[in-house]
């Protein structure tokens, strides 16, 4: 009767049993039961704290080229189960580009008007008023009490005919002509002049001047200009409601635009800065989350990429809304908001929800730090063999130096 034998090579052998020990009383160490070194032949994992676990019948291949083996990392910055929350990596959005600006006719552009001295005016009207006296006069319709007070001498008069009718006529249109188109100017104010439904130019000067009295005026302020609005409803990158305050510093630049080219100006610039202002506040949280962590990006550190950073706001607010009151011949300055708080309806919801992500950032910091100070205390201790500890002991000394530090950071 013959005997089969069966030969065991490392890579023929299955898995150690469940607890570290082989059938036969030896365990994966090397060590068998009584506690004597079997030259660690009988080991199937080679396993400490500084590598991961790496199968021994790798190590004995008879291939020339080495085998590549994924090893995992021998810290880990963040374990399963520790309730750390893992951190969310959020790039800075790209800056906001203006929208095309609606056409306006190229033709309707700003342009000095024809206008003439004052004194022009006030001597015209003079004329044409010593014109009217002098037909009255020629007339016989003018009274005693005036020829006497003008010194004229007593005439019987021809009546009113022909041309006497004329000849008031035309001195009352002059008088009136002349009268009737002098106007002043002020600093900071111009008159925008149409005829019969056209643009005839635009008046900056200061003084008294002449204009002609049959065009349309329509005073226009042409000094720098700001506007506080009120709270005004948006949101921002998360849904969240808020209410912004801006204050915008404007002027009219071309007149003939901002006159004739939209209905309302004023309104029309309002109406733009709301428009602005929803898509730059929807580009960004209105506060950093404590579990979201911002990459490298054009706006820097981590605080810029929240509405809090007023600067980059106001930069991308003023170039939009730059970009599209220039159409109506407004030149904006800035666009800067003045306050960004939460909507009243969700202010104290957001005032405790702030309130607790500090606290729970404040304890991550901690445990963190904790964590970080055992981890290398275990580590120094081992790898210079002050201690040689099992997994039993290594797991009370964790737990002994956790308790230590965390009380050590909280009596502080």
């Amino acid at each position: 009767m013959s005997t089969t034998t069966t030969s065991h090579s490392p890579e023929s052998e299955g898995p150690p049993e469940t607890g570290g020990r082989e059938a036969g009383g030896r365990d994966t160490g090397g060590r068998d039961t009584g506690g004597r070194d079997t030259g660690g032949r009988g080991a199937r994992i080679i396993h400490n704290e500084a590598t991961t676990e790496i199968p021994v019948h790798l190590l004995f291949r008879d291939e020339p080229e080495p085998v590549s083996v994924a090893l995992a990392p021998a810290v880990v910055n963040r374990r399963r189960g520790t309730g750390e929350q893992p951190r969310i990596t959020r790039r800075p959005p790209a800056p906001l580009r203006p929208r095309p600006t609606p056409e306006v006719d190229p033709d309707l552009v700003e342009r000095p008007a024809r206008v003439l001295p004052g004194m022009a005016g006030v001597l015209a009207g003079a004329v044409g008023t010593t014109g009217c006296v002098l037909a009255s006069w020629w007339a016989g319709v003018l009274p005693p009490l005036a020829v006497d007070a003008l010194g004229l001498p007593a005439h019987t008069g021809a009546g009113l005919g022909g041309p006497q009718w004329a000849a008031l006529a035309g001195c009352g249109a002059l008088a009136l002509f002349g009268f009737g188109g002098l106007a002043r100017g002020r600093t900071g104010r111009a008159w925008v002049l149409g005829l019969f439904g056209r643009y005839r130019g635009t008046v900056r000067r200061t003084g008294l001047m002449w204009v002609n009295p049959l065009v349309l005026r329509r005073r226009i302020d042409v000094r720098l200009r700001h506007w506080r609005s009120e709270a005004m409803p948006a949101v921002d990158a998360n849904g969240v409601a808020l209410r912004v305050v801006v204050l915008v510093v404007w002027r009219v630049r071309d007149t003939a635009r901002a006159a004739l080219g939209v209905e309302d100006h004023q309104l029309y610039l309002r109406e733009c800065v709301e428009a602005a202002l929803a898509r730059v506040l929807a580009q960004l949280p209105a506060d950093l989350s404590p579990n979201a962590s911002y990459g490298p990006g054009p706006s820097g550190a981590a605080d810029s990429a929240t509405l809090r950073n007023t600067e980059a706001v106001s930069d991308s607010l003023t170039r939009l809304v730059a970009a599209e009151a220039a159409a109506v011949g407004l030149q904006v300055y800035s666009a800067q908001p003045l306050g960004v708080e939460y909507a009243p309806e969700i202010a104290a919801v957001m005032q405790r929800r702030r309130i607790a992500a500090l606290d729970a950032q404040h304890r991550d910091t901690v445990l963190t730090s904790v964590v970080d100070s055992v981890e290398d205390t275990v580590t120094r201790l081992t790898l210079r063999g002050l201690v040689e500890l099992d997994d039993y002991e290594r797991k009370a000394l964790v737990k002994d130096l956790t308790v230590a530090f965390y009380t050590g950071h909280g009596d502080r």
